[in-house]
């Protein structure tokens, strides 16, 4: 085996509604450009997501490779070439903060949550609390921020806009939240 990619800024995202076509998919991207491989697995209902990291030009010239062999199988893509340091962070787990007010976002894609959560972290001083992607979700995904109230409803409507049409499952703002709710959460 090869020497592995170096860590880069940017992640991509395809999710497909073909899990054959997203085995096919994910080894034209991994072998057209030097990225890393982050999560490749099928998802409810029988969809393929592949998440890929690296530096920019890479990870945008496999998404481009990625969009052409997925072709009408594709669902859903996402390109960031800078996110917040806090989206990487929680997408290895739930991340503990002091629960001021809570957003919820939940969507019907998983590029929708990624790019949802993103602008909204972006948009105000708030932290991730956790992201949940399509799996045990039927292939929705949902993420989680806290914050003061008015940077959590400020976070909030840049996340939704950003969703993208159609794609907002749900959001809800708790402005006082019990603190058991944390465990709930995580």
């Amino acid at each position: 085996m090869g020497d592995a990619p170096p860590e880069g800024p940017a992640l991509g995202l395809l999710e497909l509604c073909s899990i054959a076509r997203g085995v096919l998919t994910c080894d034209a991207m991994v072998k057209r450009s030097p990225v890393r491989l982050v999560r490749a697995a099928s998802t409810h209902p029988g969809k393929y997501s592949i998440l890929i990291r690296g530096g920019v030009d890479e990870v945008a010239e496999a998404l481009e490779a990625g969009r052409r062999i997925a072709a009408d199988a594709l669902i859903d893509r996402l390109f960031l070439p800078n996110p917040h340091d806090e989206l990487d962070a929680v997408l290895g787990g739930a991340q503990v903060w002091p629960l001021e007010a809570v957003g919820v976002l939940e969507t019907y894609s998983i590029a929708a949550t990624l790019r949802g959560a993103d602008v909204a972290l972006k948009a105000a001083e708030v932290h991730a609390l956790r992201i949940a992607l399509a799996r045990d979700l039927g292939g929705k995904g949902f993420f989680v921020l806290t914050g003061l109230l008015h940077d959590v409803e400020e976070a909030m409507r840049a996340g939704r806009a950003a969703v993208g049409e159609g794609l907002l499952a749900g959001a809800e703002i708790v402005a006082n939240p019990h603190p058991d709710l944390i465990d709930a959460l995580a």
